[in-house]
């Protein structure tokens, strides 16, 4: 519909009308996460209940092809036996490797930095950290991951790493919904 206002004639306003009509919430979060499986024995009500907590921790979460999720306030904590100023075996220099190597080397770090999984460290820092490597994975990829073999040497035993399964069923027993997770 074409209308003109005030005095000029020949300039002349578009209006468009549209109906707005309001979405049901469920489909409103099923189109937010699409692509997500459901058990069909759940409710809609707990279905709309699980897709609020999803929203609502939307960033803990990677969807479709987004990075990966981000857990603020799970830090690892590595306990070691020996004391500062640790032994030359932890501190070690970076591996050789090819300028192509640094280069993707380099690439992923700028990722993790973008996504705020780590920081830069200040120029007055204690650095204990491993050494970087590169893994290339069969279709080409690389994934980078930190060597952190000699801190096996230094590492406190921990007498029970992984949960019992006993546990984890009595857990799981009691459990309103069941996820899995890649």
């Amino acid at each position: 519909m074409n209308i003109s206002i005030g005095a000029n004639k020949e300039k002349k306003f578009s209006l468009d009308i549209y109906q707005i009509s309001a979405q049901d919430p469920l489909e409103e979060l099923l189109n937010e996460f699409r692509g997500g499986q459901f058990s069909t024995t759940i409710t809609s009500k707990q279905k709309l209940h699980l897709l609020k907590m999803l929203r609502k921790n939307r960033a803990e979460f990677a969807i479709g092809e987004e990075p990966l999720g981000k857990i603020r306030g799970h830090d690892i904590e590595l306990h070691l036996d020996v004391e500062r100023p640790y032994s030359s075996m932890l501190r070690r220099p970076p591996y050789q490797a090819s300028l192509e190597t640094r280069r993707e080397i380099e690439k992923h770090i700028n990722e993790v930095l973008d996504m705020d999984f780590i920081r830069k460290i200040g120029h007055n820092e204690v650095v204990e950290i491993t050494t970087p490597g590169l893994i290339t994975l069969h279709d080409g990829k690389s994934r980078l991951c930190g060597d952190s073999r000699a801190l096996n040497n230094y590492k406190k035993a921990d007498r029970y790493p992984i949960p019992r399964i006993s546990h984890a069923l009595d857990k799981l027993a009691k459990a309103k919904y069941i996820t899995k997770m890649d």
